[in-house]
């Protein structure tokens, strides 16, 4: 037998959500990769299960820093500084930190394209089997944009080419998944060239404001 006590004192509250590391991780890696950017992203959550990119990030050199931290909903929260950050080297992203970031993969490899050097990622997997197989969706990408890849089952390593080498203009496949989409238009802010994606539509499926936000900061989007 299973015996529940009810709490009929409930009352409401005023709660303080933090906001999600994943939609953050696109303005923060813009920013990154676009000359003369200096981002301010307010009140995202980095509770250590969730935040393993913007550790990455600063491994890689990136100029990201965290400004007035606190905790809002029995959560650590701080307002992200993102600036250009042209010294970015490739890195071995540790394979025990992909669970606090298998959802940023595609945008760290953006990143990693415009870093001097290889980043290797590995312990991956999951990203074979998301809303699509992502290693081969951005792997495929970049290669169109001209930057090497290599891949195996649950690893790849993209090999940078340094700040403003991405030479671009091409159309890549987003097959159907938002986290595609926005990772290659993030490129295209650092390419040579102009990147397209050929559906953009998914983006709405989790970050409707994206385009109206990256517009804002100064991003040129256009729709076909």
């Amino acid at each position: 037998m299973i015996t529940l006590t009810g709490q009929p004192e409930l009352g409401p509250q005023t709660i303080n959500v933090p906001r999600d590391p994943s939609s953050a991780a696109f303005p923060v890696c813009a920013a990154l990769i676009s000359e003369g950017s200096d981002v301010l992203v307010p009140g995202i959550g980095l509770n250590p299960t969730r935040a393993g990119l913007f550790t990455t990030l600063i491994e890689m050199g990136a100029d990201l820093t965290y400004e007035n931290p606190r905790n809002e909903g029995g959560e650590p929260v701080a307002d992200l500084r993102a600036r250009f950050s042209p010294d970015l080297r490739g890195i071995e992203v540790p394979p025990e930190r992909a669970a606090s970031m298998i959802d940023e993969y595609p945008v760290l490899s953006v990143v990693a394209a415009c870093a001097e050097g290889p980043t290797v990622m590995r312990g991956v997997a999951e990203l074979r089997v998301k809303e699509s197989d992502r290693i081969d969706a951005m792997a495929a990408g970049l290669r169109a944009c001209g930057v090497s890849v290599d891949e195996g089952e649950d690893w790849w390593t993209v090999h940078g080419r340094g700040p403003g080498g991405v030479a671009g203009g091409a159309t890549c496949a987003a097959r159907l998944d938002h986290r595609i989409a926005m990772s290659f238009l993030v490129l295209g802010l650092a390419a040579q060239n102009p990147v397209s994606v050929d559906d953009a539509s998914p983006i709405a499926t989790s970050f409707p404001i994206f385009e109206a936000l990256l517009t804002g900061l100064g991003a040129d989007i256009r729709r076909a």
